[in-house]
Parts: structure tokens; sequence; C-alpha cells
């Protein structure tokens, strides 16, 4: 670090929900590298801590070694999640106050992206009110952010289109049927639901039978010879094979043995007996298109765009970057939320 008395402090959230923040420590953008092949940790040459004081926050809980006593504890939601960061930056403010000059800087990924704009907007608006301690709230930060949960799943069809995914008949057949709604298949027209199918699950190759003379079994015949579209892309990163063998689904695999070694949870201070088998991901709590509430977690959150619309008034400054082989949350989605904000372009 260059001064951690005067440098930016970084509030980091991983996704999910339930996501570790160990994957930010050793491998995202934490001052840790993990070998794969024997688990020993090296210096990151280009983590964030070398010009930043960075906190990841494990929430909610059962996030990593994260654990409550009680049954109504483990239960939380978007807002709560929300407010309790809120609380969490208050408390950790208040019990460092020679922290509280410092520019604050609250960072997101994934899906936290949800959540952490409401954060930020409420801290300036904490601010306004008069409310103590106050925080020197300057950015917010997003990595491949869920913004909206319609418009950013809505988006990876015509990301795929670009990236050359799926075939042009494909993209202009839905565009044509699906009256630019994608996700909502079952509403969806006939029309639509096929051509849709063709996106998310297969492609017919030409078999040289006549698509008006083939009978029932000669279709059969044909989807014998079926090739996959996005069903076997790895959303996180399309160049990488779909199969555990990548460079994430590697790391994470080595975070998980690293992590449940009995003399690394004595090291850590991990309550023996609290946690089970530590996992990277609590799928309890992990939001997928389209999911119901949990018996823990409820995605009671649509959008953060008002967050943004609101913070873009105001004197604070965004970084959001995507990566452009996500296809998770891609970064078409991202632009057209950005764009409607209607902000003055600098430099294109």
């Amino acid at each position: 670090m260059r001064n951690p008395q005067e440098d930016p402090l970084i509030f980091h959230f991983p996704g999910g929900p339930g996501a570790s923040s160990l994957i930010t420590l050793i491998y995202e953008k934490g001052p840790l590298l993990i070998n794969t092949d024997d688990l020993t940790l090296t210096l990151n040459p280009n983590a964030w801590t070398q010009m930043a004081n960075i906190i990841s926050v494990d929430m909610p809980t059962g996030t990593d070694f994260s654990y409550a006593e009680t049954q109504e504890g483990w239960v939380s939601s978007d807002t709560i999640l929300a407010a309790n960061y809120k609380d969490f930056f208050k408390k950790f403010l208040s019990d460092n106050p020679k922290f509280l000059g410092n520019p604050l800087y609250i960072s997101g990924v994934s899906y936290s992206a949800i959540i952490v704009p409401k954060v930020t907007l409420e801290l300036y608006e904490g601010n306004e009110r008069g409310d103590q301690p106050a925080v020197n709230i300057q950015v917010y930060i997003l990595c491949s952010p869920l913004t909206n949960k319609f418009m950013d799943f809505n988006s990876r069809l015509e990301y795929a289109h670009r990236m050359a995914l799926i075939s042009d008949n494909i993209y202009q057949s839905a565009i044509n049927t699906c009256n630019g709604n994608y996700v909502d298949t079952m509403r969806a027209n006939s029309a639509c639901k096929e051509s849709l199918l063709g996106y998310e699950k297969v492609r017919t190759i030409n078999t040289g039978i006549k698509t008006n003379q083939m009978n029932f079994s000669n279709m059969i015949n044909a989807r014998k010879f079926n090739l996959q579209c996005t069903s076997l892309i790895n959303f996180d990163n399309i160049l990488e094979p779909v199969s555990d063998d990548n460079t994430y689904n590697n790391v994470t695999s080595a975070t998980n043995k690293w992590a449940n070694m009995e003399v690394v949870q004595q090291a850590l201070n991990v309550h023996q007996g609290m946690v089970g088998k530590f996992e990277e991901n609590n799928y309890t709590l992990h939001y997928y298109q389209g999911m119901n509430d949990t018996i823990y977690y409820a995605y009671d959150m649509f959008s953060s765009y008002s967050y943004h619309k609101k913070l873009s008034a105001k004197s604070c400054r965004a970084l959001i970057f995507s990566g452009d082989h996500d296809l998770t949350f891609p970064y078409v989605g991202v632009e057209q939320w950005i764009s409607s904000l209607n902000l003055e372009v600098e430099a294109p």
C-alpha cells in the first residue's frame, strides 16, 4: 500500500447471494493468489490492495463461515441485506474513527449490484440529513452487474447473436415473434417458444430432408444431429469450457480444499462446530433467473435502476465495468440502462 492512513477504504461485496469473499481474497482482486496444484498462496501483483484498504464482507448469514445462533438469524432478503450493509459501514467507522476521513468506495459484483446502489444512495442521504458518523462516500464500483432482473437476462439473446453463438435466422425469428421478451417463455406464443428453443437448447443441422417433406419420424431422426447452441456454453466466460476443467472451477475447487483444512480454519479463527463443510457458494441463497424465494432468502428487489438515476444527480462517481465474454449479465444490458440515464458523454 502507499499510505493506509489516507488510501481509499473499499468495502467489497461478492455476488450470489451467498458467494464467499475468499474467492475475492485469493482469486479476483485480493492480495493473494492460490496455487491450484499444491494449495500454496503467493502475492498478487495486480491486487487492489496496492492502492486501497479493502474489506470484504460475508453477508447474508450462511455465506462462507458465517452463521446464526437463532432460526430468525438465518433469514434474509435483498432489502434486509441492504440495511445490514449500511449498519455494518456505520458500526465499522464508529469503531474505527481513524478511517472516517478516508475516501469511501463501495464495490460489488454480479448480484450484489442490485443492492450496492441502494446502500450508496442511503449513505448520501444520511449525510444530507446530518446522520452521524458522517461518511466520506465518493464512489461505487460494480463489476458485471445485475441491475434489472428482466433487462439483464433479456439482453443475453442479443449478446449471443453479437458473439455468433446463435445464427442470424434464430435471432431474427426471435426478434419477429417474441415482442422483445425473451425471458417470460411461459407466456410466449408458439413461434416465439420455437425460436427460443433454438437459442437456448439446440440447433438442427440440415440433414438433406426438405422441411416441408419431413414426417414425424424424419423429424426425430433429424434431431439426432442436433448441436448445442448456448446450453453448453460457460456463461461466466464463453471462451472457457463449461466442464469442471476451467480456470474458475479449478480455483474454487482448490479454495474449497484449502478452506476445509483444519490448520487454515484455526488460523482464520473459525468457530469450530458451528459451520459444516466450507463451500464457495451457498446455493440455498444463490439466485438464478426466475428463481423463487427460498426459506432463507427473499429476492425482493427487482431493479436498482432508480437508485442509479438518483445517484447520477448527486456528486457521486461510479465505475461500471463488464467482462466482454460474460454471458451471465452481458455488457449489452449494462449499456442499455447506462444509456437510459441520459448522461452527457465527455469522451466516447
